[in-house]
């Protein structure tokens, strides 16, 4: 098992990276000192409480904790206010106390959901983080937590840490292809923003990451969780350094709004806004290799490198107007000065972001 702690002071916490480790839950949450008087609420979607959630209710009441389940519908679209308030229902009517704990067992939604939830409910209680996608390794780690608007993805949303985040490679052998492609598109990033060693790794070893490798997954999820760490540990709140990770997430946040939630999975809107990122840094002067290379390695992942065709240019730029990125004329935007390094610029304007837009439609 490897660990890693993301360093926040008195509300500092471990990650867990492990093959089979789900078995020592009981084990890390007493760690953790999670109470056993007062119930926990776990929550989870349809798909994972199908293949999961009996087991982890099972070791947990073995172990002596108190656990009841929530089941929310799968998919981007529960990360709603009605679901909020389904959430905040079960846990008044499992007891949830405030030394209970809420236990998100899922993908980067149900983190999300359950950790807002966790937050919000007798304003904040602890939660845990288990993740099921690889996706989640990124959204898992940092207590950005949050549900979405109509009009715009995150935006009623708190910082909340966790506890602790439960990491067991063996969840993800369930994953259905797409969702590994996705998932692997925020792995990359964490190498695109911080690391050109790892990027190159990641592009020498897509074959056996593809194919949910135990080693080599592990060994790539825990260097995106340490990335994540270290600049989640230099700024909790997104005031400066921590922008960085929005590398890509622009125009996919905003692809993902307009195509409904549905159609784009999260990974793949990414990849492509880290298409568009690529050759927007070109418009500043850097090198075109950039876009070469960061094109190519998600093309090998077999992931989305354009817009589909039917997205409304004009949905899209207005979906980005409500971006909380987006301030008085121009936007915040992560640029890729080399492959391992990018910058925060502020002078971004609407119209070099549509000319991207339109270029990202239109490459074949």
């Amino acid at each position: 098992m490897r660990e890693l702690t993301v360093e926040l002071g008195e509300r500092s916490y471990p990650i867990y990276i492990g093959q089979g480790i789900l078995a020592q839950i009981t084990a890390l949450f007493d760690r953790a000192k999670l109470s056993r008087k007062s119930p926990l609420l776990i929550v989870t979607d349809e798909s994972v409480a199908a293949l999961h959630l009996e087991r982890v209710l099972s070791l947990l009441q073995a172990g002596g904790y108190a656990a009841t389940a929530c089941v929310v519908p799968a998919g981007e679209t529960s990360k709603s206010l009605a679901q909020l308030e389904g959430i905040v229902t079960a846990a008044l009517q499992a007891g949830l106390d405030r030394s209970s704990a809420i236990v998100a067992l899922g993908g980067g939604v149900v983190g999300d959901l359950a950790g807002f939830a966790a937050a919000s409910f007798m304003r904040g209680i602890r939660f845990v983080q288990i993740p099921t996608t690889i996706l989640a390794h990124d959204s898992s780690v940092g207590g950005k937590v949050a549900v979405n608007h109509p009009m715009a993805k995150n935006i009623i949303g708190a910082f909340h840490q966790p506890e602790l985040v439960l990491f067991d490679i063996d969840l993800l052998l369930t994953l259905p292809p797409r969702d590994v492609k996705a998932g692997l598109s925020e792995v990359i990033k964490h190498g695109l923003i911080w690391d050109a060693a790892f990027t190159q790794w990641c592009d020498e070893n897509a074959a056996k990451l593809l194919a949910l490798d135990p080693e080599a997954l592990s060994y790539a999820l825990y260097i995106g969780c340490e990335v994540k760490a270290k600049v989640v540990s230099q700024d909790e709140r997104e005031n400066d350094l921590r922008a960085i990770l929005n590398l890509g997430h622009t125009i996919g946040h905003a692809l993902e709004a307009v195509a409904g939630y549905g159609e784009l999975l999260h990974g793949e809107a990414i990849a492509i806004g880290m298409v568009g990122a690529a050759k927007l840094a070109q418009q500043f002067g850097y090198s075109e290799d950039i876009h070469t290379i960061t094109k190519r390695i998600f093309e090998k992942f077999g992931l989305p490198v354009t817009i589909p065709p039917h997205l409304d240019t004009d949905e899209i730029m207005s979906a980005m107007m409500h971006d909380k990125k987006f301030k008085e004329g121009t936007m915040v935007y992560i640029i890729p000065t080399e492959i391992g390094k990018v910058e925060i610029r502020k002078d971004v304007t609407a119209v070099q972001v549509r000319q991207i837009v339109d270029m990202l439609k239109g490459e074949s």
